[in-house]
């Protein structure tokens, strides 16, 4: 991370400043009360898989976040985890958009590993307008406003400029579906990347933590199927404000609902990501 320069202050203003601020807050909030339930006994249950998992705190912290967003903004729209995993349907508007993960890294947040995070992206017909994350045991607070770029507490992140797949750190994460077929893909996914001879595939179990190590120039790449919109619209305004790539695994334009993307902080790298990738298919946010 490059360090703070007093030109690089993150810029205050804007016509969504107000939503942003309010946005900061409620992602310091909610990291309080997950950093405190961390070390407590939690109600674990299961959502699509054994494996894609939800806690009660889950849900207190998405009902914190989105009531109190509905206070300050009636008239918005909200997409977020936990509503989804109910019933609710994933449909992103020309209306401003709330786009809501609660707790990314569940599984890890069960265990008590710590990385894990809050994701609170807002979208303006239907354009990514900022994103702010929270790492809530290493309290580093990632934020991106379109055209404004993107800080991890105060210092600006700058993507890698890496293009050689070879000299790449690759990150990526397994995704809830853990039948043959598809951890058979999986594998293969990560074998052809080792055969390409990248210094190393790496999974942290939090999409949201892992695109943000991208945007900061940790990691020169990333890729996933299985991963839904609210894991992905808050990283995605950050790294793009950090100068990197997000985009669908076809090579074509990012398509939020695919529930499949390929990052990087080169085009370069994010082609040859993609055109190593076998496809797994997870659906559409917007038809489930």
């Amino acid at each position: 991370m490059k360090p703070s320069r007093e030109d690089e202050a993150e810029p205050a203003g804007g016509p969504w400043e107000e939503c942003f601020e309010v946005a900061v807050q409620l992602a310091l909030r909610a990291g309080q009360i997950i950093r405190k339930a961390l070390s407590e006994e939690k109600r674990v249950s299961t959502k699509t898989s054994a494996a894609d998992l939800v806690t009660e705190t889950d849900h207190l912290v998405e009902d914190l976040i989105i009531s109190e967003l509905q206070k300050k903004f009636p008239s918005h729209r909200f997409i977020a985890e936990e509503a989804a995993a109910a019933g609710a349907k994933c449909v992103l508007t020309l209306s401003p958009t709330w786009i809501v993960d609660p707790i990314d890294g569940t599984c890890n947040f069960v265990h008590r590993f710590p990385t894990v995070a809050v994701s609170i992206g807002f979208a303006v017909n239907q354009e990514l307008e900022f994103g702010v994350i929270y790492h809530c045991t290493e309290e580093r607070l990632y934020t991106g406003r379109r055209g404004r770029g993107a800080f991890c507490n105060g210092q600006r992140l700058q993507v890698s400029g890496e293009t050689d797949l070879s000299k790449a750190l690759v990150l990526t994460e397994i995704g809830p579906k853990r039948d043959p077929a598809t951890l058979k893909l999986f594998l293969s996914n990560m074998e052809r990347l080792l055969h390409a001879k990248a210094h190393g595939v790496r999974v942290i179990g939090s999409s949201t933590l892992a695109l943000c190590h991208l945007a900061s120039g940790a990691a020169d790449a990333y890729y996933q199927f299985g991963l839904h919109c609210w894991d992905l619209a808050a990283a995605t305004v950050i790294i793009r404000e950090a100068g990197g790539i997000v985009m669908d695994t076809s090579g074509g334009p990012l398509d939020l609902m695919s529930c499949r993307v390929v990052a990087a902080g080169t085009r370069e790298m994010a082609t040859l990501i993609a055109q190593a990738l076998q496809t797994i298919n997870y659906g559409r946010d917007d038809e489930k």
